[in-house]
């Protein structure tokens, strides 16, 4: 009996179909054997294979960067692909297609790169670095002598000395008179003896001032130029100025090539030759008055003795006149027991030593007398300012204690210093003979 069929437009009848097991293989109905169909495989570039997962890492990192063109019809064309990015010429090469600032959280006012950052430093303790050795100071602030301040002559100026005797210092003032004039009778080469040891004493104690306030002078040095300056200008005229000068500044230079660290060679040298040039060259016109070879039958003992005995006077009269009249100071910043009463006394008494005791030495004349007077009356107050401006910045009251009541040489020949070369150029522009 066969199974009916059931009406595939009536309603299903929930029996199952009855499936034939004569044949072990099922049929589909439609579809037919395939043929065997032989595909052709490309060979394999072994450089394009990935490396095994076994092998060793090769450090290295593959970079896709997208060169395609976009289809301009794409309207997804204006999104670049996504690129890898390793060196600077891969973001040169994209500079134009991706704008790095929409990754920004906020307007950067640089140019750096939004995902470029620096963490701010922090200061660690001292202890906390381990590895990195302390440095060492700076040899700058070793080899200034003072720390720099607003007042760079804060902490000077302030040691006091004792107050002077005006007996003593008269007594002092006679034996020295009484030394110098037995030196002049002895004769021209006694006297040039005498001006170099002066000069030394006076370079000596201006080198010494130096060094209390830490600077490094070559004293040495300084003392020998200073020397060998008066003998030369003694034996060779004006001209050894400049030879000798030159011979000390490459001298000096040498001196300091050797120099510690902690020495301020510009300090030195520049006080080396600043003392060389106060004391030695205005010092060395003392041996050009009474060389041989500038006056003629000695007449340059007599002009140095009477520029001695100016300055001498000038400054007797400034001293004692300030003391009894003094008021007004002549310059209270640099010298507040010089005075313009003081000043004015020592005028006076030059003129009038110039007009009593000058016309008796020849070849000292009345006229000659008064006009080397005016001259001492103007430089010997600058020359004592010009020490005590030295001595303000130095922070000292006197440059030397070997002369009682009077203070060092220096101090006696500070006025002298200037009245040299004064007396010297004003003779020649005289045509004093």
């Amino acid at each position: 009996m066969k199974s009916k069929k059931p009406d595939t437009k009536g309603e299903p009848t929930g029996q199952l179909p009855v499936v034939s097991r004569t044949d072990s293989r099922v049929k589909i109905t439609g579809a037919e054997k395939a043929a065997d169909v032989v595909t052709e495989v490309a060979p394999i570039d072994p450089a394009t294979l990935l490396p095994h997962w076994t092998d060793a890492p090769t450090g290295q990192v593959p970079i896709v960067v997208a060169r395609e063109a976009a289809d301009r019809d794409d309207p997804w064309s204006a999104i670049p692909a996504p690129a890898w990015r390793e060196g600077e010429a891969d973001w040169v090469a994209h500079e134009e297609q991706f704008d790095a600032s929409i990754l920004a959280s906020e307007t950067r006012e640089d140019d750096s790169r939004p995902w470029e950052f620096t963490l701010n430093e922090v200061e660690l303790p001292e202890e906390t670095i381990l590895d990195e050795a302390p440095r060492p100071a700076p040899l700058r602030a070793e080899r200034t002598r003072r720390s720099l301040t607003v007042d760079p002559l804060a902490g000077r100026a302030v040691r006091q000395s004792a107050q002077r005797s005006i007996t003593l210092a008269t007594f002092t003032g006679l034996a020295l008179a009484a030394v110098v004039v037995a030196v002049f009778l002895a004769g021209t080469l006694p006297v040039a003896a005498m001006v170099l040891v002066v000069l030394g004493f006076a370079a000596g104690e201006a080198y010494a001032g130096f060094r209390e306030v830490g600077a490094h002078p070559a004293t040495i040095l300084g003392i020998v130029g200073v020397l060998t300056l008066g003998v030369a200008a003694y034996n060779k005229g004006a001209g050894a100025d400049g030879a000798v000068t030159v011979l000390m500044l490459i001298f000096g230079f040498v001196w300091y090539l050797s120099a510690q660290a902690k020495i301020d060679v510009l300090d030195g040298l520049g006080a080396t030759i600043f003392v060389y040039v106060w004391v030695g060259v205005l010092g060395s016109y003392a041996l050009l008055i009474i060389s041989p070879n500038t006056f003629a039958n000695k007449h340059g003992l007599a002009y140095l003795m009477g520029a001695i005995i100016l300055t001498v006077a000038n400054d007797s009269g400034a001293l004692f006149i300030g003391k009894w009249l003094g008021r007004h100071p002549l310059n209270k910043a640099l010298s507040p027991n010089k005075t313009i009463e003081g000043s004015l006394g020592g005028a006076l008494l030059t003129f009038t030593v110039a007009i009593l005791a000058l016309p008796h030495m020849y070849p000292w004349t009345d006229k000659r007398a008064l006009v080397f007077a005016l001259a001492i009356c103007i430089v010997v107050p600058l020359g004592d300012l010009f020490e005590s401006m030295v001595k303000r910045t130095l922070g000292v009251k006197d440059l030397g204690h070997l002369l009682p009541g009077h203070g060092g040489i220096l101090d006696r020949v500070d006025g002298l210093l200037f009245a040299l070369p004064t007396t010297y150029y004003l003779a020649h522009f005289l045509k004093l003979g």
